[in-house]
């Protein structure tokens, strides 16, 4: 670690990553509604859509058609992030049109997410979260390198095949070169309830898959996420789960955070 070169984030006290070994688990759903949950709970919160191929931040904070501020300072291009919901946010999505595909290498990629967390004014931040693309490519690789990270929590669904990816990831962030903290695990679709049938649960992806990875991994189960379409429906149209008719999936998310802190 101490071979490459630290980015400096003045203000910023901690830095938690939120990382998956597959795409499709709802990834950046529990991030962003992690980073509303910590702000909601009175602290100073930033949240950074680190994945520069698929950015999907913008839209679940329905701020697709914003902008940040680019102003010069001391001789470089610096950005303030939008604000919503309390969470300071920076995404390569707001500078790129939505049905744009970004055709970069790896070397490039990085290169720009690096440039995201260097120029952008934070201000003063208790806690940033970086929602990472899926996988263990070379934007992760950069950010675990530049940055002092205090720990990631790791997003799976129960079936074995996301978990395996999940044990992948886990590698990575854990080897003894990087040393990356693993502060626990995610389980998202957990079970799906019918409206009609309250007390009824169909495991529709396997049961206890992440309470079992967690297990393996020495940590803990911070949260079970239950499959429920108003979740989804809130994130396109822009709202965090503290905006649907279902508070107990907010209360999972306090919890989630609460056991962070």
């Amino acid at each position: 670690m101490n071979a490459f070169e630290k980015i400096s984030l003045p203000g910023v006290k901690n830095i938690i990553v939120v990382a998956s070994g597959k795409g499709g688990v709802g990834k950046s759903t529990i991030s962003s509604n992690l980073a509303v949950a910590l702000a909601r709970q009175g602290y100073r919160i930033a949240l950074v859509d680190a994945d520069i191929y698929g950015p999907s931040v913008p839209r679940m904070f329905g701020i697709e058609n914003m902008k940040p501020e680019v102003r010069a300072e001391d001789g470089r291009e610096v950005l303030t992030p939008i604000e919503k919901f309390g969470v300071k946010i920076m995404s390569i999505g707001f500078f790129v049109e939505r049905n744009q595909g970004l055709i970069w290498r790896g070397p490039m990629a990085a290169n720009a997410i690096t440039q995201l967390f260097e120029n952008t004014l934070w201000g003063d931040t208790d806690y940033m979260i970086v929602d990472f693309p899926p996988g263990t490519g070379d934007i992760q690789l950069t950010t675990v390198q530049k940055l002092d990270l205090h720990g990631v929590v790791l997003v799976t669904t129960p079936q074995e095949i996301a978990l395996n990816d999940a044990r992948k990831a886990a590698s990575m962030f854990t080897n003894h070169e990087l040393g990356v903290p693993l502060l626990g695990i995610a389980e998202n679709m957990s079970w799906f309830t019918p409206a009609a049938h309250p007390d009824e649960k169909y495991y529709l992806f396997g049961k206890d898959g992440g309470k079992k990875l967690a297990s393996e991994l020495h940590t803990r189960l911070l949260g079970q996420i239950p499959m429920v379409a108003e979740i989804g429906i809130a994130a396109e149209d822009g709202r965090p789960v503290y905006n649907i008719s279902d508070s107990s999936i907010a209360e999972v998310f306090d919890r989630i955070a609460g056991q962070l802190i």
